[in-house]
């Protein structure tokens, strides 16, 4: 966990000052992804990359019942995340924690195994372990609950030259789109007999999916 801590703390600790401003323009679909967790009153929600909170933050808003939690791998974000976290005045409600998605022990790290749901927003992209990362936000789901991700898809239906650019400009932050993320999804639906859903939205910009582990 050390080299991927570094690493992300490397690319980030100026950045994540202006993370928020700056990302709004182009992670798209986060916002939907949130509105649609629709946890059950009193449910448990976890982020996997949490980054600088500001994901668990509009969740908590649009879902007040629900606890939150969140992991990052990065000090530095994490030091962002529970500042913002306190300035809204939801530590009552969000738990933070240093974690590799890649092994992550959830029940070690908050003293809950699984949740009602857990999500995944333009993280997995930046994990090099992501099969391992999908498979442990996967195993950290309640029967009946759901795994959310939002991500950047493959821009098939999208210019070739913006295409090439936003590639080459991602690469910059470590980011790569992953190709086999639909395969991976419907493995895990057929393995634990889950039900997949799956978008390409925005011209394959990104590509939405919910997997709902079976009650």
């Amino acid at each position: 966990m050390a080299d991927a801590a570094a690493e992300m703390d490397a690319i980030y600790r100026v950045q994540r000052h202006i993370y928020d401003a700056s990302r709004k323009y182009y992670l798209l679909g986060r916002d939907g992804l949130i509105e649609g967790l629709d946890p059950p009153p009193g449910g448990t929600v976890l982020e996997i990359g949490c980054g600088t909170g500001r994901n668990l933050i509009l969740a908590a808003h649009h879902h007040p019942s629900a606890r939150f939690f969140g992991i990052d791998v990065s000090p530095a974000m994490l030091e962002t995340a529970a500042a913002s976290v306190a300035r809204a005045g939801l530590s009552h409600c969000i738990r933070l924690a240093q974690a590799d998605a890649s092994r992550l022990d959830a029940d070690r790290l908050f003293g809950i195994a699984q949740f009602d749901r857990v999500f995944v927003s333009y993280a997995l992209s930046m994990i090099p372990p992501w099969r391992d990362a999908l498979d442990c936000a996967f195993r950290a789901v309640s029967p009946g609950g759901a795994l959310h991700i939002v991500d950047f898809g493959e821009q098939g239906q999208l210019p070739s030259a913006f295409r090439t650019g936003l590639r080459a400009w991602l690469r910059k932050f470590s980011v790569e789109p992953r190709a086999e993320l639909e395969a991976e999804l419907r493995r895990l639906a057929e393995q634990h007999g889950a039900v997949l859903t799956f978008s390409r939205p925005f011209r394959d910009y990104a590509c939405s999916a919910v997997l709902r582990r079976a009650a």
